[in-house]
C-alpha cells in the first residue's frame, strides 16, 4: 500500500501533529514502508500457531492473605486509624452521602 503526501498530512491533523512540508515528504516513505513490513506479516502461515499472551509462559506469584497480628509491626491497628478520622461509623470511615 502506498501513502501519498496527503494522507500523511491528514494523519498528522487527525493526532494534532503539526508537521512542515519538509517533515510531510520525509514521512511519506517511511509510513509507506511501515504498511509494506506490515502486509508481509499477513502473508505469514500462522494456521498452527497457539494463540499466546507471552513469549515464555508466566504465572503469577501469590502470596498468603494473612494480617499479621504483632502490634508493633503492622495488622490490626484500626482503632488507631480510626482515631485519625474525622467520623467514624462502625469500624468505617464515616463519608457524606453523595448520591442521592
Amino acid at each position: 500500500m502506498s501513502i501519498d503526501r496527503a494522507t500523511v498530512a491528514k494523519i498528522a491533523s487527525l493526532a494534532r501533529i503539526k508537521m512542515s512540508d519538509k517533515e510531510l515528504d520525509r514521512m511519506v516513505p517511511e509510513l509507506s514502508g511501515i504498511l509494506e513490513w506490515v502486509e508481509q506479516l499477513g502473508e505469514v502461515d500462522t494456521s498452527n500457531v497457539e494463540p499466546m499472551t507471552a513469549v515464555i509462559p508466566n504465572a503469577l506469584r501469590l502470596r498468603a492473605d494473612e494480617v499479621n497480628a504483632d502490634p508493633k509491626t503492622g495488622g490490626d491497628k484500626r482503632d488507631d486509624v480510626l482515631a485519625n478520622a474525622p467520623a467514624a461509623e462502625h469500624g468505617f470511615f464515616g463519608v457524606p452521602k453523595v448520591i442521592e
